[in-house]
């Protein structure tokens, strides 16, 4: 499929979910529909994935760039939405 052609396009928000957090969600990505905010997000997520999500240890980035307050969210369709664990070693 071309990349401009029309029924291509996102049609909701898309999830990413790295190391430990991947392993809660089930799968490395997820798509949800927009529009999105932090507590519809947490809403969304499934138990222990929203437990893990709502800790200040994990960060979230969204379109690219870091939060540095998760509850100033607000994903629309066809924004990108990652949730980063922490940074362990040493």
């Amino acid at each position: 499929m071309a990349d401009g052609a029309r029924g291509a396009e996102p049609v909701g928000v898309k999830l990413v979910f790295l190391g430990r957090l991947a392993d809660l969600a089930g799968a490395g990505e997820a798509e949800i529909a927009g529009p999105l905010d932090w507590p519809g997000l947490l809403a969304a997520l499934p138990g222990p994935l929203a437990e893990a999500a709502a800790t200040e240890r994990v960060k979230l980035a969204f379109n690219g760039r870091v939060l540095p307050d998760k509850r100033a969210l607000a994903a629309r369709e066809g924004d990108e939405i990652a949730l980063l664990p922490p940074v362990s070693g040493g």
